[in-house]
């Protein structure tokens, strides 16, 4: 037998609005003590009227643009009715048969197995609007529950997927691009540890024939929602866990037949039946009398044009315009400030590449050398800046260094006047003051020697005298002791000697001295 698993995923995204979805009170009450940005709007207090938040529906119609979804002409809101403690009114604001955004897709990849990546599109069935529950919050002792009504009213963008998804790992990577697009339309800090981006899982799994006609492809079957997944490992974990369980159901002849709720217990790492699941009619959605409907035309023609430019775009364009490779493209562009920092830089270093003065008659070409300088720049702004940042806990955005001095930074390393040792030491005094490098240079005397007196060839000479044993074990075959003294060297001249000359000189040198 031949299982596959299926998956859909809903996904809830707090939206980044100044207030809540249907009152004036700040939608920063994770900030502020416990219900204290509350009102009798979003407490559900008798005769209080709701008003739409006309950000939350620009939002949600740029997600829905972003993902290449239909957006409605005319929508409305609806009231979804329950009764759980952290629901005040009984019933939640949401959308159910004109949600503000119907279809769209999404694109993702994942490693291949095989050194490269392979892609996959996952379509969507809609985008709502909602408004969120309070918080309910539980003693260590479980004798206790208390809430915290700040969160109550916050805005959300539900968005569904279509039961698309095969992997534990395809769902993580669906996420993850998924959060990194809220971040560059700026609807959403889409924090999964904070709150800020949830998701429910809904998975089944279905026999798959050994050779299944398109036309009768198995059926659906009843699905398992798990819920209070809270980071990205933990949407692995949960599935991977499920996909063994149900498995093992149908191996015993026990295949699920109903639907259900199970929620995600991350220390034991298993998932545990809440209840059975609900049918839509369960909730018995009516019109919310209170809203009037929306209509939508006149401002998704005005949004249309703002969508910006989106990771998986950026990436490309990394890599076709500055020569970046595809996994260092997807390094900068998974943070949208890193990514801007990273595309000024190589702006201002084709400036200063274009204005260097011609050597032996030939002047520097860009386009010619475009991939050493994205692999130059690469590597000191992934790893060099990100490590000096790492050890003085900077973020990129209170990042010091203009964009400018970095690409001079650059520059200096490609001409050649900074070792690469002495350049940290730079790097991390710019990171510290934000002053001009060559300025730092100059004052610290980190420049590369020019050897126009001789001074280096006395270097070598001393290094030679200085170490016989290992001219010894040189001159009998030891190639690689000839290191040892480039390395003496570049100690003694305090990383101020070019690499090539030092070791030009001190092979000069051991030839002079050859009986």
């Amino acid at each position: 037998m031949k299982l596959e698993p299926v998956i859909g995923l809903e996904i809830h995204v707090q939206l980044k609005t100044k207030s809540k979805m249907f009152c004036g009170c700040s939608n920063r009450g994770e900030y502020e003590p416990p219900n204290t940005t509350v009102c009798p709007v979003c407490l559900g207090q008798p005769g209080a009227l709701p008003v739409i938040n006309s950000r939350a529906v620009e939002f949600g119609i740029l997600v829905g643009l972003a993902l290449g979804g239909r957006i409605a002409v005319r929508s409305k809101f609806d009231r979804k009715n329950y009764f759980y403690p952290d629901l005040p009114k009984g019933y939640q604001i949401s959308q159910k048969d004109l949600p503000v955004v119907e279809g769209g897709s999404l694109t993702a990849d994942i490693p291949d197995g095989q050194g490269g990546r392979r892609s996959f599109t996952v379509r969507l069935n809609r985008v709502h609007l909602e408004e969120d529950a309070a918080k309910l919050l539980h003693s260590p002792d479980g004798r206790f529950s208390y809430v915290d009504f700040n969160r109550g009213g916050t805005p959300l963008a539900e968005i569904v997927t279509e039961p698309d998804i095969h992997s534990p790992a395809e769902a993580k990577a669906f996420l993850q691009e998924l959060r990194l697009i809220m971040r560059y339309l700026g609807v959403s800090d889409a924090d999964m540890e904070k709150g800020h981006l949830r998701c429910d899982a809904n998975i089944s799994m279905r026999e798959i024939p050994e050779d299944p006609p398109k036309e009768n492809w198995p059926k659906l079957n009843p699905k398992t929602e798990v819920k209070n997944i809270n980071s990205f490992r933990s949407v692995e974990h949960a599935l991977e866990y499920e996909i063994k369980r149900q498995t093992k159901l149908w191996l015993d002849g026990k295949p699920i037949m109903e639907q259900s709720t199970r929620g995600w217990d991350d220390v034991k790492k298993i998932t545990v039946a809440q209840r059975t699941k609900e049918e839509a009619h369960d909730y018995r959605y009516f019109p919310e009398p209170d809203l009037l409907p929306l209509e939508l035309r006149e401002l998704t023609d005005k949004l249309s044009g703002l969508v910006p430019e989106l990771p998986a775009a950026r990436r490309r364009r990394f890599v076709e315009e500055y020569g970046f490779n595809e996994a260092d493209a997807r390094t900068f562009c998974d943070d949208k400030e890193h990514a801007d920092y990273a595309e000024r830089v190589m702006s201002e270093l084709q400036e200063w590449v274009g204005s260097l003065p011609a050597e032996n008659g030939v002047k520097p070409d860009w386009t010619a050398n475009r991939d050493q300088f994205a692999k130059l720049a690469a590597g000191w702004l992934l790893t060099k800046l990100g490590g000096v940042m790492a050890d003085h806990k900077i973020d990129i955005r209170r990042l010091k260094i203009t964009p400018e001095d970095f690409a001079e930074l650059l520059t200096m390393l490609y001409q050649k006047k900074i070792s690469g040792a002495n350049a940290l030491v730079l790097l991390e005094e710019m990171v510290l003051s934000g002053a001009d490098p060559s300025i730092i240079a100059e004052e610290k005397n980190l420049l590369m020697v020019e050897d126009t007196g001789g001074e280096l060839a006395a270097v070598a000479a001393n290094v030679i005298s200085a170490n016989p044993k290992v001219v010894e074990d040189y001159r009998k075959g030891k190639a690689n002791a000839i290191q040892f003294l480039v390395g003496q060297m570049m100690k003694a001249t305090r990383g101020k000697a070019p690499p090539e000359k030092a070791r030009e000189l001190i092979e000069k040198e051991l030839k002079k001295d050859r009986p």
